[in-house]
């Protein structure tokens, strides 16, 4: 099944509520995004090997071009709860937050710059196993045994993939771990924030990446703008790259307005079912297009971690049935379902 065919499953639910375009148009588009994307980047970064540059344009590009859709959400409805994010949630979740933010996206680019695109993927498969540990040391939520359970092959997959992958670089498999880890505690923080307020997800997106950006750019300016001023460029096609560059920050904006659109509508679950599918859609393609070198028993510890995901979404919908939820809201502020 598609992350397509998902998306639309997941957006029945709220078609009428919202009035937004049909979710299947959402997810096929996403899909074209996210294939073009990985693509570039990973060639990007073998011809630019400066990751923090990578963040701080994608960082500044969230930033500029949240400036003119914030004026057009604000102008073309009734969302006046656009800014209502109270003064007590910034140092307690929105600047921490924001340090997730940068922090997660440097990470995630350093572990596509020395492994292949499909193994940093089938490491941040593990996102499960994060939810699940984090949600139990900060909310002390349990879990059924059958959740527990189906973190046994996402691990044992991704151990065999580990062993075996052709191209392993130990840097690459811990900024992969760490940028899981560091994109597991926003979607968590995230999600509260946005059931805790009234704010527009666009805003919310728009504030992150400003304070990330603010935070980021001394160490941006330390470490990658110091290190270019000893760096010759002359095998370097600087015009390709800066171009590379600009097309990533574009893409990447695409990218979190799907993400923080879908984050808004559906309930963590859902978002976890579509983020497995687009993992397995990322792996699958970067196989075929990049041609990565696979071997047999490394496919095989990626088919069983994946294996492990679907497990667990599917134990996740077994262990919700017969609770009571809270209410989400869609960026009007109108009920749309439970989560």
């Amino acid at each position: 099944m598609s992350s397509t065919d998902i998306s639309v499953k997941i957006y029945k639910r709220h078609d009428d509520a919202t009035g937004s375009h049909s979710f299947k148009d959402l997810g096929t588009m996403l899909d074209l995004v996210l294939d073009f994307q990985f693509q570039q980047r990973k060639q990007l970064l073998n011809q630019f090997e400066y990751p923090m540059t990578l963040t701080f344009v994608q960082l500044l590009s969230i930033s500029v071009y949240s400036i003119p859709l914030l004026r057009t959400v604000v102008n073309s409805s009734n969302n006046n709860h656009v800014a209502t994010i109270p003064d007590s949630l910034y140092w307690k979740i929105i600047v921490p937050l924001a340090v997730g933010k940068f922090l997660a996206s440097v990470s995630s680019h350093v572990s596509i710059w020395k492994v292949t695109v499909s193994y940093a993927h089938t490491v941040k498969a593990t996102m499960p196993l994060f939810t699940v540990v984090l949600t139990r040391v900060l909310f002390n939520e349990r879990h059924s045994t059958q959740v527990y359970a189906s973190l046994v092959p996402i691990i044992t997959g991704v151990c065999i993939a580990t062993v075996t992958e052709l191209s392993f670089n130990t840097t690459g498999l811990i900024t992969a771990l760490l940028a899981t880890c560091g994109f597991s505690l926003q979607n968590i923080f995230s999600k509260r924030v946005l059931r805790q307020t009234n704010a527009h997800q666009f805003y919310l997106l728009a504030l992150l990446a400003r304070l990330s950006l603010l935070m980021f750019t001394p160490f941006w300016l330390l470490i990658d703008v110091r290190s270019m001023f000893y760096h010759s460029f002359e095998n370097t096609n600087v015009e390709s790259v800066i171009c590379l560059l600009v097309l990533d920050g574009f893409l990447n904006f695409v990218q979190n307005i799907f993400a923080f659109t879908i984050l808004n509508l559906v309930s963590p679950l859902t978002y976890a079912v579509a983020n497995a599918t687009k993992r397995i859609f990322i792996i699958t393609l970067s196989i075929l297009l990049l041609r990565n070198p696979v071997s047999y028993a490394n496919a095989l510890g990626i088919t069983i971690a994946l294996g492990g995901v679907f497990a667990y979404n599917r134990a996740k919908v077994v262990e919700k049935r017969g609770k009571t939820y809270l209410p989400v809201y869609n960026s009007g502020g109108k009920h749309n379902d439970v989560i």
